[in-house]
């Protein structure tokens, strides 16, 4: 499958893309703070029931029944991942990890970022079920780390932004290796042969150069189901089905300035005096023909994308919030566990990630974007360290015991607030204008 110049993201797609992620981050932060209120309220036990009441939908004559909570963390957050599986593709199709040296950076400083986490909490909770929970501080929440980043530097270099967007990305693509790896249940071989078979019918519809979107989500609604019912993690299904949605457009870019201007000519040419399209045939014509062109030259992996934008930083992500950020405070917490998190994210990260980008540049593997520099880096590298919605979502993957996911918990808002202000503080000083 092959992606056209077209294709790429502009400049003006990420400032909206990057605008999307700071606006839902505001927002992540208000659900999360809200969640912590209800949980510690007079509401606690309404709160926790609320998520924890059951809910069944009828698929043919076999119902599936688990709480509003696990519709969140297996349903909806599957959509919230098929974004990340669409993001993933066009990055490494078109974006900033289509290229080695344009790629190197932000992959090698997420690997550090990754790793290194990992290896503390692993250092302090070496043993017992404790140890389970090794990949909880190795994620990055994209739409947080923006959204501090658009708050405190809203001038910051694009290159230093466009880092932090490709390092979060391959963030997600190894906490979605791992959860796939580490974080599923027994297999089920039946449901996983016919998620395979989903799967096919999905790969099929790409090659046969199906372009409506319809076909392929009516498959993966099915592939979801299988996943789910494979022992598998369902929000695997939403990553598979993006890789299978289509990046070729219908008519190339030359093809679509061409039409554009013919149409808009006879925009021009059909207009009748009062600057009322509602009086003029020739332009309605003309307006309807640019919006099918339109449609002909966006590939289908972009509308999804743009449809799926808003409805998971301000759908998806919130409710995440809601359900899952109601940690009770002051109650017996393995302490190791906290410590562990906050380590590997507020520590972790920054050091993690800063060391192996240095590697790679001082290798002759990559370069620091320009205008971009060590101070400002790490700063962005401290803000790696909000690890807020994928942390959250791998607890709830990693322990069952509540005391554990309590703990965890903690370590993540703890440590998602020491990183976000010592990053916003460090961002702020390494991009501050020079007195002249």
């Amino acid at each position: 499958m092959s992606v056209s110049r077209a294709d790429a993201p502009s400049g003006r797609s990420f400032q909206e893309f990057f605008r999307t992620e700071a606006a839902g981050g505001a927002l992540l932060v208000a659900c999360a703070c809200l969640a912590l209120v209800l949980a510690n309220s007079g509401l606690s036990d309404s709160y926790h029931q609320f998520w924890d009441a059951p809910l069944s939908i009828a698929v043919g004559a076999r119902p599936m029944t688990m709480s509003l909570h696990a519709w969140i963390n297996d349903g909806l957050m599957a959509v919230f991942f098929l974004l990340v599986g669409l993001e993933i593709k066009r990055e490494a199709l078109a974006g900033e990890l289509s290229s080695g040296p344009q790629a190197a950076l932000p992959i090698a400083g997420a690997i550090g970022g990754m790793l290194v986490p990992a290896l503390i909490y692993a250092g302090i909770n070496g043993g017992g079920p404790a140890a389970h929970g090794w990949a909880i501080p190795m994620a990055t929440d994209i739409a947080f780390a923006l959204g501090v980043l658009s708050l405190v530097a809203p001038h910051a270099p694009t290159g230093l932004k466009v880092f932090l967007a490709a390092l979060a990305i391959v963030d997600d693509m190894g906490a979605v290796l791992v959860i796939a790896m580490f974080y599923s249940g027994a297999l089920v071989w039946a449901s996983l042969l016919l998620a395979a078979a989903a799967m096919a019918v999905l790969v099929g519809l790409n090659l046969l150069r199906v372009n409506h979107l319809a076909p392929y989500l009516l498959v993966g609604v099915a592939l979801w189901y299988f996943v789910h019912d494979s022992g598998i993690h369902a929000t695997i299904a939403g990553v598979l089905l993006a890789f299978t949605i289509p990046t070729r457009t219908r008519i190339d870019a030359s093809e679509y300035s061409t039409e554009a201007r013919r149409l808009l000519d006879e925009f021009d040419r059909t207009e009748t005096g009062d600057l009322l399209t509602l009086t003029s045939k020739g332009q309605q014509d003309a307006i309807i023909g640019l919006e099918r062109a339109s449609e002909r030259v966006t590939a289908p992996l972009l509308r999804l994308e743009h449809a799926l934008h808003g409805l998971a930083a301000f759908i998806i992500m919130p409710i995440f919030a809601l359900s899952n950020a109601g940690v009770v405070l002051g109650t017996g917490a393995s302490t190791t566990v906290v410590v562990g998190v906050l380590g590997g994210l507020a520590i972790g990260k920054p050091v993690g990630i800063t060391v192996a980008a240095w590697l790679a540049v001082r290798a002759g593997l990559a370069t620091l974007p320009a205008g971009v520099s060590w101070h400002a880096l790490h700063g962005v590298a401290w803000l790696g360290g909000i690890g807020f919605t994928m942390s959250l979502f791998i607890t709830n993957l990693a322990f069952e015991d509540v005391a554990l996911v309590g703990a965890a918990k903690l370590g993540i808002l703890a440590s998602s607030v020491v990183a976000g202000l010592v990053g916003a503080a460090w961002i702020r000083l390494a991009t501050r204008p020079v007195a002249g």
